[in-house]
């Protein structure tokens, strides 16, 4: 008789029986996974966008046509003083070669300009006047810049994080909504216990803490689930992603926001089942 006594004194609205633990452990874990891989869409787009930005540094090329000595001297002094240029460097014509291959086989004999890349100081400024002053100095230099385009795909990448972060919002208010629903829930199944402990002077705090509790816990077990079914998932993606993030799958994941995922599921259920609670009991006659 001790042990049913010390669960009732620990449980005495009986909550274990009235908010089912594996219903909600499975609806919070199918939450909790769809929060996971809007977290890793958020973060792996974060990275590209980074990455992209990087690369509109050395997004803009100059070609000298006739790459003699003098003139690539010329063209990287031009550049060298211009304010806008961080740095330029001549690429190895070796290298030049390597990357036409795939496209013009053998490059021997072919009159190759010479290139020069440049990484922008800011990234405002204007090729086409870097581009002039490198022509006054050497007839013939074209300047090329790709900025539009990376322009476009960290604009991809800024609305790929807020898809993530509205996806995110609306888990939450779903897994708000599940947990208020197993609350009533509870509440239906527990109501004459619930009744009598307020009438015995149970303030509606001590009994909304009671429930929030309980859904909490359950809510971080079911967001722990979730988020563990969800990693090796995402180190896959990752690792499909890896040419493009430049990292390994498990360098690239969001380790901190997947851990904060259960406390996150915690959080949400617990102000819930607050919410919930007060609500049914100020409706109490």
């Amino acid at each position: 008789m001790a042990e049913p006594r010390r669960r009732l004194a620990r449980d005495p609205l009986g909550l274990r029986r009235a908010m089912a633990d594996r219903l909600l452990i499975g609806l919070v874990a199918a939450m909790a996974l769809l929060a996971a891989l809007a977290l890793a869409g958020r973060s792996g787009a974060d990275q590209l966008a980074e990455r992209w930005r990087e690369g509109a540094q050395a997004a803009v090329t100059v070609q000298v046509p006739q790459p003699t000595a003098d003139r690539m001297d010329r063209a990287l002094a031009a550049l060298r003083d211009l304010p806008e240029v961080a740095h330029a460097q001549v690429v190895d014509p070796a290298r030049m070669a390597e990357l036409l291959r795939p496209w013009l086989g053998g490059v021997e004999g072919l009159p190759l300009p010479g290139v020069i890349e440049l990484r922008l100081a800011n990234l405002s400024a204007d090729a086409a006047l870097i581009g002039d002053r490198v022509a006054a100095e050497v007839p013939g230099a074209v300047t090329e810049a790709h900025g539009v385009w990376v322009a476009h795909l960290a604009a991809l990448a800024r609305a790929v994080q807020g898809l993530a972060l509205a996806v995110l919002a609306l888990v939450a208010a779903v897994a708000a909504a599940v947990v208020g629903v197993a609350v009533r829930a509870g509440l239906s199944a527990r109501r004459d216990a619930v009744l009598v402990l307020h009438g015995l002077g149970a303030t509606d705090a001590d009994v909304a803490g009671r429930f929030a509790r309980r859904a909490a816990h359950l809510a971080a077990v079911g967001a722990a689930v979730g988020t563990m079914l969800a990693v090796p998932a995402l180190a896959g993606l990752t690792t499909l992603a890896g040419p493009l993030a430049g990292e390994a799958s498990w360098q690239a994941l969001p380790w901190l926001d997947l851990a904060l995922l259960p406390v996150a599921a915690a959080i949400v259920a617990w102000v819930a089942t607050q919410a919930t609670v007060r609500r049914w009991l100020r409706r109490l006659p």
